[in-house]
């Protein structure tokens, strides 16, 4: 069979939210200070919140001077012309999927990607984000995708964003998703807010949660925010530079918390998806972890059971990028039970329409080409795989 054959899921399909979003969506006593999305550039990402505009780009470069070009101009602009002209609306979206091949997704955000990506009051003061504030961005995003996804609910579910800024509000709000609108799934920022990394015992309520609701908790970042530790932000400014390292350290940052901090330990039924920055580095990180658990982690750190790649193996899926060339070597290293796939529409660096096309391409069996684009989706998210085209 070929791939096309089998059910293609997408583990990471973004959206492109309205620039009002949060002007319609938030609540009222919050309309008065409602992010606003920036619109000036062709599928524009960037979002102001409090007098601070989230996400850096790159350089500004001239398209056309007097009819002529002069530059750098998106190769996307034809192929995305159906969303553009219609809005990013949930129809495009369906249509998008028709297009790439896709019978399931897992719907992020694009401007949600950022939408919260400062610190707290409690760490910096009146430049933060109030917590209760902070989950009200949430929640308005997660109510505008709610009434996205009923264009198609049985090809598209949510991912709920939370805000680990309140801590209590994001337990309330990751109920409410799963429980009242259907979402499958929570994400957050693999950067973190207040300095506080993601395995310090303050969030083992909003854990034990995500484990009870039994949804994915997903990290997925994009861009350049005012978190720590933030790779984007550090001397890197060519867009080929930052956005290299941003992702996957981001995402390394986060396996490492989460299964050799002891989270994955304190909850062995904890599904994590850790998107959106490859996967090829991780036979090397994980081995590291594994010989440092051995060196050093009998008394310098969480009381381990296992080593940090066996919680992996158990727990954990990465995302593997349709023109991940080296994404084989993590299946020769890990196997294929713990790597999704997903598209990035309709991002720049997407292979839209033909990722899934690209993915074919790759050094790997037709079964975990298969398994990877299927049956793993279906064990991280919990949604039955269906053939819908």
């Amino acid at each position: 069979m070929a791939l096309k054959d089998h059910p293609i899921a997408d583990s990471d399909l973004h959206v492109m939210e309205p620039p009002d979003l949060w002007q319609r969506y938030i609540a009222p006593e919050y309309r008065h200070a409602a992010p606003v999305g920036l619109s000036e550039l062709k599928r524009d990402m960037r979002v102001r919140v409090k007098n601070n505009v989230l996400l850096k780009l790159g350089a500004v470069r001239p398209e056309y001077i007097d009819g002529r070009k002069t530059g750098w101009r998106d190769a996307h602009d034809e192929v995305y012309a159906d969303g553009e002209a219609s809005g990013w609306d949930a129809a495009s979206q369906l249509r998008a999927m028709d297009a790439e091949g896709l019978d399931m997704a897992v719907l992020f955000p694009s401007r949600g990607l950022f939408v919260l990506g400062m610190d707290s009051t409690e760490h910096i003061g009146p430049e933060g984000l109030e917590p209760a504030f902070a989950t009200a961005i949430a929640r308005a995003y997660n109510d505008w995708l709610s009434d996205f996804m009923q264009e198609s609910p049985d090809r598209m579910f949510g991912a709920a964003m939370i805000a680990p800024h309140d801590i209590e509000g994001s337990i309330l709000e990751a109920r409410r998703c799963v429980e009242e609108l259907g979402f499958k799934a929570v994400f957050v920022n693999p950067n973190v807010v207040n300095r506080r990394p993601w395995h310090h015992p303050a969030y083992d309520p909003l854990w034990a949660e995500v484990q009870r609701l039994g949804v994915a908790l997903t990290f997925h970042g994009g861009g350049q925010t005012m978190l720590t530790p933030d790779f984007g932000r550090h001397g890197l400014d060519e867009l080929t530079l930052w956005h290299t390292f941003n992702q996957p350290l981001g995402i390394q940052f986060a396996l490492a918390s989460m299964c050799a901090g002891g989270v994955l330990e304190r909850f062995p039924e904890l599904r994590v998806g850790l998107l959106e920055g490859n996967c090829s580095w991780a036979p090397w990180l994980l081995d590291r972890l594994d010989e440092h658990q051995e060196w050093v982690g009998w008394f310098d750190g969480a009381e381990l059971s296992m080593n940090p790649s066996d919680y992996f193996r158990r727990q954990c899926f990465l995302s593997m990028e349709a023109e991940e060339r080296t994404g084989p070597q993590f299946v020769d290293w890990f196997g294929d039970d713990n790597v999704v796939f997903s598209t990035d529409y309709p991002h720049g660096d997407s292979e839209y329409p033909h990722a899934v096309d690209s993915f074919d391409k790759l050094d790997l069996t037709e079964e975990s080409k298969a398994k990877i684009c299927g049956a793993n989706w279906e064990r991280l998210y919990g949604i039955p795989l269906v053939k819908a085209r």
